[in-house]
């Protein structure tokens, strides 16, 4: 398992809309395993592996692996050098105190810490010590004083600075969510040229932009491609930990991959889970079937676009998602992987 190119992945800051880095780091590991790539105008990266077995008209699949992971972008710089941010995806504030942060700006990037405004443990009162600050209470300190005017503009933006590790099975990371996806992308089509199968249907990888404010780029890639499957590769939750009911823990950890059915963003073909669960049970992979409250993800703008498509969801069980501690179990992202190279294989 190529652990390297995930601490790559999500080591590399990406903000939904300034996805640059993470972009260039896809193009130079894919080199050579795609027919054709290209950049849209929303900076999302389309790749192209046309059919091996020479199939004339061929089934368009595509696979909607997001690049963006939640960030900030700066909203104002004080004449004391405090920086003030806005969220770009969904943050839960309490998980933002005391964080070590990356400030990227056009001419390089910052080390900096963001804390919540107001007095410290020592000097605060009981009332005050239980208050959950919003998200527009933070601000971040790179240590620069009034020279981070000269530095730190507005729109520049802000990502959890945090490396991923391994415990044991787990593998822990900011940005798992969802650079496992664009991990699954190369690895998947590395493992099809490897492997020399003569797929049939043509296979479109696009990493998209913008996934965590509302499908953006997937939406206009999926116009773009008009796919006749759409397979949306994401995280899920994972919430087999303390405090969380049974029946919402939605996958338990190191019991395959989520064969995504419902969020509230699209309902899979029924068909087509019943296909990829068919091909696990023949196979051998184990899966999980999945079904999330609320949230959205990539394969909802597939199915929807142009005339529409058939969309399933492929993701990985991540606990304490959107967080610096996002865990993830490597059996479950093997079978992810494993599940999408015998499906791409078949078609």
């Amino acid at each position: 398992m190529n652990i390297d190119l995930l601490r790559d992945l999500c080591e590399t800051p990406g903000a939904p809309g300034r996805e640059q880095r993470v972009r260039a780091l896809i193009e130079k590991e894919s080199e050579g395993l795609f027919d054709e790539t290209r950049t849209d105008p929303m900076g999302s990266l389309l790749c192209v592996r046309k059919s091996r077995s020479g199939a004339k008209n061929p089934l368009k699949v595509m696979l909607l692996c997001h690049m963006d992971e939640i960030a900030f972008l700066v909203t104002h710089v004080s004449e004391k050098g405090w920086i003030h941010i806005d969220p770009v995806g969904g943050f839960d504030p309490r998980n933002l105190f005391s964080r070590r942060v990356l400030v990227c700006t056009r001419d390089g990037d910052y080390k900096g810490v963001m804390n919540p405004g107001g007095r410290p443990v020592h000097i605060s009162g009981p009332e005050e010590r239980k208050k959950v600050p919003e998200t527009k209470e933070f601000f971040v300190d790179i240590g620069l004083g009034a020279e981070t005017r000269n530095k730190v503009k507005v729109g520049d933006y802000i990502v959890m600075d945090e490396p991923l590790i391994e415990m044991g099975d787990k593998i822990v990371s900011k940005a798992l969510d969802n650079r496992i996806a664009c991990w699954l992308g190369i690895e998947a089509v590395r493992a099809l040229d490897k492997s020399g199968i003569k797929h049939d249907c043509e296979i479109h990888v696009v990493f998209t932009a913008q996934e965590e404010v509302g499908l953006r780029g997937a939406r206009t890639a999926s116009y773009a491609i008009k796919p006749d499957i759409g397979l949306g590769i994401d995280t899920t939750l994972a919430c087999d930990t303390p405090g969380v009911p049974e029946n919402e823990t939605v996958t338990v950890q190191g019991k395959g991959f989520g064969l995504h059915i419902k969020d509230s963003s699209f309902i899979a073909d029924i068909g087509l889970v019943e296909e990829i669960e068919a091909l696990a049970e023949k196979r051998k992979i184990p899966l999980q079937r999945t079904i999330l409250a609320s949230g959205g993800q990539d394969g909802a703008a597939a199915q929807q676009a142009a005339a529409g498509a058939k969309a399933v969801g492929i993701v990985v069980g991540t606990r304490y998602i959107h967080t610096v501690t996002e865990m993830i179990d490597k059996t479950d992202l093997k079978a992810a992987l494993d599940i999408l190279v015998a499906y791409l294989g078949e078609k």
